[in-house]
């Protein structure tokens, strides 16, 4: 083929190719038609076309490698030269016959190797060339046939190969069946036609002019999209039919993709015509309504927000904020994302109890017997609600009290901050705080945030519908803190009378007067609540119940309430106040009576499966049926059993109420070393240590034996070792036993002391004194010892417990050991001296 007659072919036949030279460039090679874009055939019918299958193709051809481009016979494709190896193998190949092999390359390689390309490839003759200023090459290639490659003879300057032309295979047997694969093929390739947006209807029309079914596979091959590997199998099949079955799994896998496409693309576009079809037909309404001279629904949503903000009674600050946010919300489109917010806002704003309040009941003695009804005892607590009410009868205006109600789990904390509401005739609204992290869960979060709500202080008084509702914050010592704020110092706001007249929401971002609102916080313990905010609270402590008080309890409260809610008649159940004392003692452990309840409920239940079984009644539990009921006894109360050297009796605070702590000391052979075990704390530690420096350097004062520390090591512990201790107020129990040990005296069984030691001797005051002498009396102690500065917390001990008990107020340990040491005569017992031999310890 000569220059000549391939540029003529090229004017006739490639106009709509030079229209596509934008293209994807690549290094090396460039496909100028964008991906997508319809190929050009040369046609065999026409004059020129049987000089494409009559070229003469060489044994050995320059071999140019393309990426992700497969050329086939008789389609012309536009190909940029840029690189200058590939450069200098078109001018040779320009100068002798314009025929060069193209070999798609497998990798991404920018100089692909004989090895990293592909062994099929296509014979291509140059139609065309443009050499461009910055001397690169855009050429215009036509394939001529399939070849394979044999043998390259050269790697430089570009490559060179031996080939052999491949010829397409199809059997005569065949052709029924080829014929009827090219016509489905043909019958897909339409479908993807009228599917493809970037493909022209022309294209189906020249498709329908190609004679040949081997030619026609590899026009359709070249106009649909496949990746290079899916090109490339085509090329290297030279048996048509097998050709055409699997251009056939191609056009149906475009057919599925282009419908799924299409598919998607007509529900956009009916989404949108509707949405368009509401706004004409909302603005028709809105322009049929202003004739009418009726209100859209947008503009009577903005009057009843109006009508709310005038109602609302919000002060000015709050009621300029919100007719600004009303203002916004006018101007803004319904569908705008903004006007949900400032809707959720503006609702927000009126729907809080800016005025609303309940009436406070100021009958002071209609709440002193509320207060009885609903809670045994707690005296202190009762008085001080009672004394509030008193000033409010004089005072009308008096700031609400923040209250924190500090005990043990189970002593009725919450259920008494609903009976206070119920005594005042006040809305009650109780949080949680327990496990609370975030800041914003007090303060709320800023609108700018996504779903963004006010706090739980605004959240409780929306639902409350008053701005002076008791509000329980619920374990108040149990909120944490970590990288989103801290919650409690949020809280030195909110429990300030002096500063929660003008408390601030993130949310709402005004001020709401909180100053008329009751808190009441409670807490198991104290050292955890921040000094800052404790000091904004008046604590006042709830102790854990003695004995009798549970019996009572469970008498007036707890037996009714579980008879009731186990459908069952009062006549039917009569718990003994025997077995009352049977379930606190043996089945319960505990300051309250969440548990005596719990067990409470379990005798209900067997009883209720009685009258379920046809039994009448009425059911008498006495304290010898507990074991029938409720099993094995579940605790043993510590009890003094008999003198013995070495071995006080201490007394103990818990959660759960007071406990006797028994401390053993013992000598060996040694060299004056100190062992503490019992799973002791620091500061228990440290007590220890103490007590055992007073016994030295008083040794001869309290009757301890010259050397006795230099030849004996001491150790000292406190039973029940895999329960954690700590404190200071077993200091004297350890000076006495340690003292006993060394002495060889007993400790009399029947007293217990508590108490913090100095290095002195001085007795330093305690706390918990109350459960520690309930303790003691459970125990059957007769004589308790006690620091001289406790004998005012005496006051809160029952006193049947005070009459059955002696009481020694002692200022020294000087004072506490002639009560509680036998001094009459030591106990011979045997202890080895430091030299190993055995002697006997004596009175000094």
């Amino acid at each position: 083929m000569s220059p000549s007659s391939d540029e003529k072919e090229g004017d006739s036949r490639n106009s709509s190719c030079e229209e596509t030279e934008k293209g994807k460039r690549e290094e090396g090679v460039t496909i100028i038609a964008p991906e997508g874009e319809p190929s050009v055939r040369a046609d065999k019918k026409s004059p020129n076309s049987n000089s494409v299958d009559s070229i003469e193709i060489s044994s050995e051809l320059p071999i140019m490698p393309v990426k992700d481009t497969v050329v086939y016979p008789h389609i012309v494709a536009p190909l940029l030269v840029e690189e200058g190896h590939l450069i200098k193998l078109m001018d040779d190949a320009l100068a002798g016959d314009r025929t060069v092999g193209m070999v798609a390359a497998r990798g991404n390689e920018e100089n692909p190797s004989p090895e990293d390309l592909y062994e099929v490839g296509t014979a291509v003759a140059v139609a065309r060339m443009f050499k461009l200023p910055d001397g690169k090459m855009q050429l215009l290639v036509q394939g001529v046939a399939r070849i394979r490659i044999t043998e390259y003879v050269e790697t430089h300057p570009y490559l060179k190969a031996k080939v052999e032309r491949l010829r397409d295979v199809m059997d005569e047997k065949d052709s029924v069946e080829i014929e009827g694969l090219a016509r489905n093929c043909l019958n897909l390739f339409r479908k993807i036609v009228s599917l493809a947006p970037y493909l022209p209807d022309e294209i189906f029309i020249a498709a329908m002019n190609v004679g040949e079914p081997n030619d026609l596979a590899d026009f359709l091959a070249a106009n649909i999209n496949l990746d290079a590997e899916q090109r490339q199998a085509i090329l290297e099949e030279l048996d048509v039919k097998e050709r055409l079955k699997k251009l056939t799994v191609l056009l149906n896998r475009e057919v599925e993709v282009l419908e799924v496409g299409s598919r998607i693309q007509n529900q956009v576009q009916s989404e949108l015509s509707k949405g368009q079809r509401e706004f004409f037909l909302r603005e028709q309404l809105k322009a049929i309504q202003k004739e009418l001279g009726e209100l859209d629904e947008k503009s009577m949503e903005i009057k009843e927000i109006k009508e709310a903000i005038e109602k609302s009674g919000m002060p000015e600050e709050a009621r300029k904020e919100a007719e600004r946010e009303l203002e916004r919300l006018e101007n803004m489109p319904q569908a705008a994302a903004e006007y949900t917010v400032a809707r959720t806002y503006l609702d927000w704003m009126v729907n809080l109890p800016w005025k609303e309040s309940t009436e406070d009941n100021l009958d002071v003695k209609r709440a002193a017997r509320i207060l009885d009804e609903d809670h045994y005892d707690l005296e202190r607590v009762k008085e001080r609600i009672i004394e509030y009410l008193a000033v409010r009868n004089i005072k009308k205006d008096t700031k609400g009290p923040i209250l924190c109600f500090v005990g043990p789990p189970g002593v009725g904390k919450t259920s008494l901050g609903q009976s206070i509401a119920r005594a005042l005739g006040r809305k009650f609204y109780r949080i949680s705080l327990g496990g609370v992290r975030d800041e914003a869960e007090i303060r709320g979060h800023r609108r700018t945030y996504v779903g963004a709500l006010p706090g739980r202080i605004i959240q409780g008084l929306r639902k409350a519908g008053t701005n002076n509702p008791v509000f329980m914050l619920d374990e108040v010592d149990k909120l944490g803190a970590d990288f989103r704020g801290d919650p409690a110092a949020a809280l030195l706001e909110v429990l300030d009378p002096e500063q929660n007249n003008t408390f601030s929401d993130h949310y709402l971002d005004v001020q709401f007067d909180l100053s008329k609102v009751m808190f009441i916080t409670t807490a198991n313990i104290l050292f955890t609540i921040p000094p800052a905010l404790l000091d904004r609270m008046e604590v006042l402590e709830l102790p854990g119940y003695t004995e009798p008080e549970k019996v009572k309890i469970a008498q007036q409260f707890l037996v009714p309430r579980q008879i009731e809610e186990h459908g069952l008649k009062k006549f039917q159940v009569e718990i003994d106040e025997s077995a009352l004392h049977g379930i606190i003692r043996n089945y319960t452990r505990e300051a309250g009576v969440r548990n005596l309840e719990r067990e409470i409920a379990g005798i209900c239940r067997k009883i209720a499966r009685k009258v379920a079984e046809g039994g009448k009644g009425p059911f008498r539990i006495t304290a010898d049926d507990l074991h029938d009921m409720l099993g094995p006894i579940k605790y043993r109360l510590e009890v003094v059993e008999e003198d013995e050297v070495g071995v006080a009796t201490g007394l103990a605070w818990t959660e759960a109420g007071g406990d006797v702590l028994f401390v053993e000391a013992e000598s060996y052979p040694g060299k004056g070393n100190l062992s503490l075990t019992g799973k002791l704390g620091e500061v228990m530690q440290e007590s220890a240590k103490a007590a055992v420096t007073f016994a030295r350097a008083n040794a001869s004062v309290v009757g301890i034996p010259d050397k006795f520390f230099d030849e004996n090591d001491i150790h000292i512990h406190v039973p029940a070792g895999a329960i954690p201790k700590d404190g200071p107020s077993a200091g004297i129990t350890m000076a006495v036993a340690l003292i006993s040990a060394a002495t060889g005296k007993s400790v009399k069984k029947d007293v217990a002391m508590t108490g913090e030691i100095t290095l002195r001797g001085k007795i330093l005051p305690v706390g918990g004194i109350k459960e520690k002498v309930l303790a003691a009396h459970r125990a059957g102690v007769k004589k308790v010892i006690l620091p001289k500065e406790n004998e005012k917390d005496l006051d809160e001990v029952p006193d049947f417990v005070k009459e059955e008990l002696k009481f020694a107020f002692v200022e020294n340990i000087r004072e506490a050991i002639p009560q509680v040491i036998d001094s009459s005569k030591p106990q011979k017992r045997n202890v080895p001296s430091g030299d190993g031999k055995e002697s006997h310890v004596g009175t000094a």
